[in-house]
């Protein structure tokens, strides 16, 4: 069982932290496709360079190994990014596709967190 829910956790930690890593990447880039979307969203261009750079500092993090805690805040801010980004898409009407990214990503967020060793937990 150990072994299933380790391999688990890096097939589902590896799919989240490669999305997570492009879509940071294309918004630090301001690629044209993040540009329209920020726009529709009603967003100014500099939150696309928050977040992108959030989101690659907090791959990192859930890829290093030890700094448990600093994995927590890693998460905790994706998962923050996902709500947002869902009740964004929600608010101004996008259809269902559009929610999809921000829906996955979420559950990736959570099975990631669920199944890591106990090696990268905080230990009480």
């Amino acid at each position: 069982m150990e072994k299933r829910n380790k391999i688990l956790y890096w097939v589902f930690t590896i799919w989240l932290c490669f999305g997570t890593a492009f879509g940071g990447i294309f918004q630090l880039l301001h690629r044209p496709e993040m540009v329209e979307s920020f726009h529709r969203l009603g967003y100014p261009d500099y939150v696309m360079s928050i977040l992108g750079t959030w989101k690659v500092l907090a791959v990192i993090a859930i890829l290093v190994p030890k700094f448990p805690l600093v994995k927590e805040w890693a998460y905790a801010g994706l998962a923050f990014t996902m709500i947002g980004a869902f009740a964004s898409h929600m608010a101004v009407g996008d259809p269902f596709k559009e929610l999809i990214g921000s829906m996955l990503t979420f559950v990736l967020i959570i099975l990631s967190w669920s199944l890591r060793p106990a090696d990268r937990k905080i230990q009480a």
